[in-house]
């Protein structure tokens, strides 16, 4: 199989595995055993020296030194997913490179800005509440990330990134109110809802 993704529960490995189930990509999953350690160990560090979950191999594709592509970080990931295989961004050449700067500003935020507002505390006590206003009048009635122009895509790989983590609310921060951010709640319920997301969340047994 071209794709395999290494990941662990409860880690940043769910999110390229929703992109891969929310775009029907055949892929194998391979869940390490974090609490033993195997994502310290060989071969997993042979694809990810830093010894961190997700982790991609991709058989399709050659690094320079002629073995498969190995890729870590999972903006990097999404967004290689999103070029070469999920073919998130259509249209004319410039359509394209503005589709895939967007879904990389979108990728970025979503790991260096809302992450670090939602996992340190200091942050969340700070940024967060700002955070949640600008997003909950950016997703009025489920618009994607990623509308423009070339018209407003349901879905995309920037939804992914930014959904993922406000999913993370209700899972890690149940005692946040969000009614002040029904655009917020609602993406969230939504999202929850989507059966690719249940599938790489494994919430559906797999």
């Amino acid at each position: 199989m071209a794709l395999k993704l290494y990941g662990g529960a409860r880690s940043r490995a769910s999110m390229p595995r929703w992109y891969l189930e929310e775009k029907g990509l055949a892929y194998a999953w391979i869940q390490l055993d974090m609490e033993a350690g195997e994502h310290q160990q060989p071969p997993f560090t042979a694809i990810n020296p830093f010894a961190k979950v997700p982790a991609l191999v991709d058989d399709s594709l050659r690094a320079p030194g002629g073995e498969p592509l190995h890729l870590f970080e999972s903006g990097a990931i999404l967004l290689h997913l999103a070029d070469h295989h999920g073919h998130d961004f259509q249209g004319t050449p410039g359509e394209v490179a503005a589709q895939r700067a967007l879904a990389t500003q979108w990728i970025l935020f979503a790991n260096a800005t809302l992450a670090v507002a939602l996992f340190v505390p200091a942050n969340r006590e700070r940024e967060f509440p700002r955070l949640m206003g600008v997003l909950d009048g950016l997703l009025t009635e489920g618009r994607s990330l990623l509308a423009g122009p070339w018209g407003s895509p349901s879905w995309t790989v920037a939804d992914c990134a930014v959904n993922a983590y406000l999913a993370y609310l209700p899972i890690f921060f149940p005692q946040i109110d969000l009614s002040p951010w029904p655009n917020v709640q609602a993406t969230i319920t939504a999202t929850q809802a989507r059966p690719a997301y249940r599938r790489g969340m494994g919430l559906d047994g797999r």
